[in-house]
């Protein structure tokens, strides 16, 4: 993962502790409370690989796990550390780190692993590899990952309402239904999207059973302009939406 990514990040993470909690990225943030709480064993070690400000790893100390944070940028793992100790909370570990170098960490260490940010700033398929297969080997043998990636067929839906003046060219089109890379010329940093079914062979082939796959959005994925807008108009409306999205992601 290149310095750009960091960079960004470093840059950026008060907009990364901010974004979990607005109305529509609220809906990726339940989804992925509903998966832990459905998936990962009641209680155990958790490493969160690419653990942001530390949103997630929060959530999972409050409900008692013991966590360790693995995140690329120090900015954002500094104010992890920070919301942590506010909170009378305590992480096992706070590890600034590419998620390239897992290799720091001891084989079959943890009983539950989040991936969720790596997978989609990876822009070589070696590099993907080389991620799923650490984060295989340090899992313990009955453990369970979640494992995030970008949907490329989901960025398409979304343009239609959020950015469609950008699909004059009918390539740009097709090109979203297969994978994509970006680099910072191109995209706010290296950013990686793939397909469901290139995602799962990625997942598969570094050792993984996949026991389920999820869409975060669920059927409100593509109308972020229409969710903040009902957010405001009819909070109870939201909320039930939100909270079926949730459980049927």
């Amino acid at each position: 993962m290149k310095n750009e990514v960091k960079e960004y990040y470093n840059e950026n993470f008060i907009g990364e502790w901010d974004r979990l909690i607005n109305p529509y990225s609220a809906i990726e943030f339940k989804s992925n409370m509903y998966l832990i709480d459905k998936y990962f064993p009641k209680s155990g070690k958790v490493c969160d690989i690419g653990a942001g400000p530390g949103r997630y790893s929060i959530e999972l100390l409050k409900k008692g796990y013991n966590v360790t944070l693995f995140e690329l940028s120090d900015n954002e793992l500094r104010l992890a550390e920070k919301k942590i100790k506010d909170l009378g909370l305590k992480a096992d570990a706070l590890i600034c780190e590419n998620a390239l170098n897992l290799h720091l960490l001891e084989s079959e260490s943890y009983d539950a692993i989040l991936l969720m940010g790596p997978m989609y700033h990876l822009l070589e398929v070696e590099d993907r590899v080389k991620v799923l297969k650490e984060a295989y080997r340090i899992l313990k043998k009955d453990g369970v990952a979640i494992i995030a990636y970008i949907n490329s067929w989901g960025v398409l839906k979304a343009g239609v309402t959020e950015f469609s003046e950008e699909f004059n060219d009918i390539q740009h089109v097709y090109n979203y239904l297969g994978t994509q890379s970006f680099t910072p010329e191109t995209s706010f940093t290296n950013l990686y999207m793939s397909t469901p079914p290139s995602a799962l062979e990625e997942v598969k082939a570094a050792g993984f059973e996949v026991i389920s796959y999820a869409g975060v959005e669920g059927f409100l994925a593509g109308i972020e302009l229409r969710i903040n807008q009902l957010a405001k108009e009819n909070k109870t409306v939201y909320d039930n939406f939100v909270k079926v999205a949730a459980e049927t992601c």
